[in-house]
């Protein structure tokens, strides 16, 4: 999945994740908790991702936002 390089970071953190299902922005409230900021990443929260492939074959897959959800701790 193609994200801005900060986005990815926290991606693989596990500071934010993707709904598997609605493909919408999930921020975790450890941003907050744990660095006493990031308000600029609370905008995205439950936003739509923006551009998605057409093809369902090349959208992120499923399985694996669930498991990477499943990592998440909001």
């Amino acid at each position: 999945m193609l994200l801005r390089s900060d986005l990815h970071k926290l991606f693989d953190k596990h500071y934010i994740t993707i709904d598997a299902d609605d493909k919408t922005i999930l921020i975790s409230s450890r941003i907050q908790e744990e660095f006493s900021n990031g308000k600029e990443y609370y905008r995205f929260d439950g936003q739509p991702l923006k551009v998605l492939p057409k093809l369902l074959a090349d959208q992120p897959a499923q399985q694996y936002l669930r498991h990477h959800n499943e990592r998440f701790f909001s």
